[in-house]
């Protein structure tokens, strides 16, 4: 065990770089990994990620406990830190429940436009050269959970579970109508327009044509509107919001998969109301099952509040 008191020159430091001294830890990277597994304390309390930019005071203890018990691995650490909120993560990856409003990654044709890959970086702007890296994303105004990876190989088999469809992933939605029966199949072939940036409906025998697959079933319904979950069978962009359009019950603020009759929806809702409710998969270093939930935000739980006080 090795302590250090904060003298008058080292007052107002950070705490990642007080730790990160040649004489102390050696290397950022060292100091997140020690808070990252439980091994930090400051004045006998244990410090987390999220204090990491603490400024540290003249008197202080810091103290690193090099063989605590159980701190072998970091330990995985959840709630809100700065703008994120973390759902889960650990030294191979995060997941996130992601606003509204934000984009999952940036754009290349416009990279000015905030996204939580931004965010994540930032975070991890302290610790070094580390990075976010992609798996999966969800649209720009479709709320809940995205993965990143923290390395290349953990990224490597995240995607190759995407990609044979393992992981599950179930929506919320609140959509037009009432689906009838109650729950079922939606199973189509989709083309993506590359000029209009919209999915569209293909005979499966188009070569551009990508079999999309989902399962929905009937959570709550409300007036005029009705809230369901839809498990995906497939990862197809905007998947949900065109298949529920095909069937009538387009999503309750949609702007892009909405024509003729759609045009005259009275809902009113500032997004559509698509939110990424559940997410599980197997860990990519030993395969353990990993199971995270995001409760809608609270724009989703308000317009169904709305909708079913209505219905009284």
């Amino acid at each position: 065990m090795n302590e250090w008191a904060v003298g008058a020159t080292e007052a107002g430091t950070r705490l990642d770089k007080f730790l990160a001294a040649a004489d102390r830890l050696g290397s950022r990277g060292k100091a997140a990994a020690a808070l990252e597994r439980g091994k930090i304390y400051v004045n006998g309390e244990e410090a987390l990620m999220r204090d990491a930019s603490r400024a540290l005071a003249e008197g202080d203890h810091v103290r690193f406990w090099v063989d605590r018990p159980g701190s072998a691995k970091s330990r995985p650490r959840v709630g809100v830190v700065g703008d994120l909120d973390v759902v889960y993560e650990d030294d191979r990856l995060i997941v996130v429940n992601k606003p509204a409003g934000l984009l999952s990654v940036p754009l290349e044709r416009n990279p000015g436009i905030p996204s939580v890959y931004d965010q994540i970086e930032e975070r991890f702007r302290p610790f070094g050269k580390m990075r976010p890296l992609v798996v999966h994303r969800i649209d720009q105004d479709t709320s809940g959970l995205v993965v990143f990876a923290k390395d290349e190989e953990a990224q490597t088999r995240l995607k190759e579970q995407f990609k044979r469809r393992e992981p599950e992933r179930i929506y919320r939605a609140v959509v037009y109508g009432t689906p009838d029966p109650p729950e079922g199949t939606w199973r189509d072939y989709l083309a993506w327009d590359e000029k209009r940036l919209i999915q569209k409906i293909t005979h499966p025998k188009d070569r551009r044509a990508s079999e999309a697959i989902s399962y929905y079933r009937t959570v709550e319904p409300l007036r005029g509107a009705t809230v369901i979950e839809v498990k995906l069978g497939s990862g197809r962009r905007n998947q949900v919001r065109i298949q529920a359009r095909l069937r009538g019950h387009t999503l309750v603020g949609e702007k892009r998969y909405v024509f003729g009759p759609d045009s005259l929806r009275p809902i009113a809702f500032p997004r559509h109301a698509l939110h990424a409710h559940r997410l599980a998969f197997r860990h990519p270093e030993d395969g353990r099952p990993l199971e995270l939930v995001a409760e809608p935000p609270a724009d989703f739980r308000e317009l169904i509040s709305r909708l079913r006080l209505k219905a009284r």
